[in-house]
């Protein structure tokens, strides 16, 4: 949620970034308008309710016809009172509900435009010259029987797949890596709920623009994370953090369930684009004056474990239209994909700065008052692209596939064979 302050001070800034992600400027003026009402009400409310108090002392020390004067006086000040903080919270109501419509503030060194507009910030490894026609990752799965999309499709519908053999096997190894990793870096690891209420899934922003490829079912009124982002988020809702423990940093694993509505006809074949699939994703309280270093190192920890699977990639800074509503800067890394001779995106970290705290009211106090912190988050692993990375990189003529070094120890394997 935008800083109402920082909104009234700066609207001209605010309807900028607007602009910048494709999204109603208007909201900025109706905001400031009926922010205004919601002052001037919430003064008249303070105003009764003290005169309220101020008749309740005289109630008490007043006897006879001069009392029963005053208890008049007093019951319909209650009437008032009580219409004036109905009226409030009616204007309060309205207010929030227009706020929440507003985007986080462009970070001014975001690029401006739609998804196509990213800029590449650079290129790390370089792509392989195959000396035969590569198999994509649908067959080298079936070939090493790691992947059943049929099966899949038959029990659970298009999209859906099962990990077999070294297919299951290879997700606990990416898992087990990325864990150690993080623990490396000061992650607390957390495997947090996957079914969360209303107010974590608002207060992360993803009921606004992402709500079409959100699972809600609607008897519990609960809903599928699409990401662990949003419940190691609101894990931290309605609290104050230590200021002397922040940064505090969690790598959660979980389940992952997203409707994929809109990319019809998209990456139908295999299991680039899927409804359900396995994540580690870090997750970074910390105080706002250190964030922009703080995505900084998520994203170095996100190049040092594709690094450590000895592939191919590129780093774009993703275009102000493409970022989703709660970050205000947002780095992909893209991986190198032979058989579509392209760099699709396997991670991503983006700065929320205090945008999804102070709609979850996640604050820090410190000797300058209490605050919103700030918010970070990036993948350190999507198992099922990170899957599609491996096989196809590392193939071999025959079809078998040659297992990162970083791996090994958890497989113990150098090499995928033919079944």
């Amino acid at each position: 949620m935008i800083d109402i302050k920082f909104l009234r001070e700066n609207p001209d800034v605010v309807r900028a970034s607007q602009k910048g992600r494709g999204e109603d400027e208007s909201i900025v003026d109706k905001v400031i308008a009926i922010d205004e009402v919601r002052r001037a009400a919430l003064e008249k409310f303070e105003t009764l309710r003290a005169e309220q108090n101020l008749l309740s002392k005289s109630v008490g020390a007043a006897k006879g016809d001069e009392k029963v004067a005053l208890l008049e006086n007093a019951k319909e000040l209650a009437t008032k009172v009580k219409d004036a903080d109905s009226k409030r919270a009616e204007i309060e109501e309205q207010n929030k509900r227009l706020i929440m419509q507003l985007s986080n503030i462009l970070d001014p060194e975001a690029p401006i435009g739609g998804e196509a507009d990213f800029v590449v910030i650079e290129h790390v490894g370089t792509p392989r010259n195959f000396d035969f026609q590569p198999k994509d990752h649908v067959e080298l799965g079936k070939l090493l029987g790691a992947i059943d999309t049929e099966r899949g499709a038959k029990v659970a519908g298009s999209r859906s797949y099962y990990l077999t053999g070294i297919g299951a096997m290879l997700e606990f190894a990416l898992v087990n890596f990325a864990i150690s990793s993080a623990l490396k870096a000061g992650f607390t690891p957390v495997i947090p709920p996957v079914l969360v209420n209303p107010a974590a899934m608002e207060g992360t922003g993803f009921l606004g623009q992402a709500a079409e490829n959100v699972y809600h079912l609607e008897k519990d009124d609960v809903y599928l994370v699409g990401t662990s982002e949003v419940p190691l988020a609101a894990m931290h809702m309605d609290e104050v953090l230590p200021v002397e423990k922040l940064p505090i940093r969690y790598a959660g694993y979980s389940s992952c369930f997203r409707r994929e509505a809109g990319t019809y006809g998209k990456d139908t074949r295999g299991i680039i684009r899927v409804h359900q699939f396995d994540k580690v994703e870090m997750f970074s309280f910390c105080h706002p004056d250190q964030a922009k270093e703080e995505h900084k190192r998520l994203l170095q920890w996100e190049k040092d474990f594709l690094n450590a699977m000895e592939i191919p990639y590129r780093v774009i800074d993703v275009a102000s239209g493409d970022l989703g509503s709660s970050a205000n800067r947002k780095f992909d890394i893209e991986a190198w994909i032979p058989t579509q001779e392209a760099y699709r995106e396997v991670t991503s970290t983006s700065n929320c700065t205090e945008f999804q705290a102070r709609r979850l009211n996640i604050r820090f106090k410190d000797a300058d008052g209490t605050k919103a912190v700030a918010t970070l988050n990036g993948t350190l692993v999507a198992i099922p692209r990170m899957i599609v990375a491996i096989l196809e990189n590392h193939q071999n003529a025959d079809g078998s596939v040659n297992v990162p070094a970083a791996l090994q120890p958890f497989l113990g394997a150098q090499r995928f064979e033919l079944v």
